[in-house]
């Protein structure tokens, strides 16, 4: 989000959840995206706009409209730790499941969303994986300009990655 924001795009954000040790440079968040499903009305007015959503929740998105998405990815197991650790951060509990088992879940939830967006034709989506903005960050903001625009500042994408926020590895 931070890539897109510094491209240029605007960014559909309440500011509700507010930076923390976990992400240093805020959630970039739109607590409405939750209630898709039964109150799409935020979508008015957000052409144009990036918002962040789940992956889970894309489905929730009614098909009257064209959506472009970048599904930014990082290895599953990175994943796991990073929900862990923030999870253990805030005294909470994650899914009581084996991790190996969570990961399979995981996996499967993600196939199911591409293999419905690529039977809508109100998506166009990419996958980006996250190690490779981080490894090959001006190739992957050329590409994400190249999917979104052609019109955005790839310099300022490329200048907004920083590699050492990146604490979980797998």
């Amino acid at each position: 989000m931070q890539m897109l924001a510094a491209g240029g795009l605007p960014v559909l954000s309440d500011g509700i959840r507010a930076s923390d040790e976990d992400n240093p440079r805020g959630y970039y968040e739109f607590e409405a995206v939750k209630r898709t499903k039964q109150d799409p009305s935020w979508l008015e007015g957000s052409e144009g706009k990036v918002v962040k959503m789940v992956h889970a929740l894309l489905s929730d998105l009614p098909n009257d409209r064209p959506y472009r998405v970048i599904m930014m990815r990082r290895k599953t197991e990175v994943v796991l730790k990073s929900q862990t650790a923030m999870l253990s951060r805030l005294g909470e509990e994650g899914a009581n499941l084996e991790p190996a088992k969570l990961a399979r879940m995981y996996e499967h939830q993600l196939e199911q969303v591409k293999d419905y967006m690529g039977r809508q034709s109100c998506f166009e989506f990419i996958e980006v994986w996250y190690g490779a903005v981080i490894e090959y960050t001006r190739s992957q903001s050329e590409r994400i300009d190249t999917f979104l625009s052609g019109e955005m500042d790839v310099e300022a994408m490329v200048a907004a990655v920083d590699p050492s926020l990146r604490r979980q590895k797998a």
